[in-house]
């Protein structure tokens, strides 16, 4: 990987990219996802490989989890068992998937990175306008289904959302919150059981992408801190 002082910023990319950490901790404060921003400027506005894009990502996102965490244990969405529960499969199904997720970035060209990146984004804009028009539908199955059937459900779908959030550094919630929906979980328990899950993959995330020198610390800095500010200010 290359030095982190072989990447120099002018004035106002600077200006910027705080601005996009400030608005992009807004949106997770405000309604849960809101990093992806953060890795879209990271990706179209610097010269970086795909794993320094979604390590730097994956590491602003860690101080973001812990907030959000803290904010909805304390509001009790988490006092039920069957939240704890929840909470407990999706977290440790990420334990595999956040590592492995970074793995993958390793061998993804960066044009790959580029169209997978933007098909993310794609699909998530497609599944806003539906939430937005349509509505998301309960699905009746999972919640009347066998306890060992809703634990391989969660975890099948925990894996999956770590593994596509750590390869592609857009963290998990913007992806979790609408499948648990779906699922049949309350609105408030999945966000915060999202926010949860979300410091396993994040963590995990940076641990393997600095493992390979891809997570710029002054970066993390820069983005990062006006992202927590946001969150602070959309709550």
């Amino acid at each position: 990987m290359r030095s982190e002082s072989a990447i120099v910023l002018s004035a106002q990319l600077g200006l910027l990219l705080a601005a996009v950490g400030l608005l992009g901790g807004a949106a997770i404060g405000a309604v849960g996802p809101g990093g992806v921003f953060v890795t879209i400027a990271l990706f179209l506005l610097l010269p970086l490989t795909p794993a320094e894009v979604a390590g730097t990502a994956s590491a602003t996102f860690v101080g973001t989890g812990l907030i959000g965490t803290a904010v909805y244990r304390h509001s009790g969405e988490f006092s039920t068992a069957p939240a704890r529960k929840m909470v407990l499969v999706l977290c440790a199904s990420s334990l595999a998937g956040a590592p492995l997720g970074a793995r993958l970035n390793a061998v993804l060209p960066a044009a790959a990175f580029g169209n997978l990146l933007a098909a993310f984004v794609g699909i998530l804009g497609a599944i806003i306008i539906y939430r937005e028009v349509a509505g998301l539908h309960q699905t009746a199955w999972f919640t009347g289904a066998a306890t060992w059937t809703r634990h391989l459900t969660l975890a099948g779908t925990g894996f999956g959302v770590s593994v596509t959030g750590a390869m592609l550094g857009v963290g998990g919630p913007i992806l979790l919150v609408p499948i648990l929906v779906v699922l049949g979980v309350p609105t408030l328990i999945a966000v915060g059981a999202s926010q949860v899950q979300s410091v396993i993959i994040a963590a995990g995330a940076t641990i393997t992408y600095a493992s390979v020198g891809a997570v710029l610390g002054w970066l993390v800095l820069l983005v990062g801190i006006p992202q927590l500010v946001g969150v602070w200010l959309g709550w």
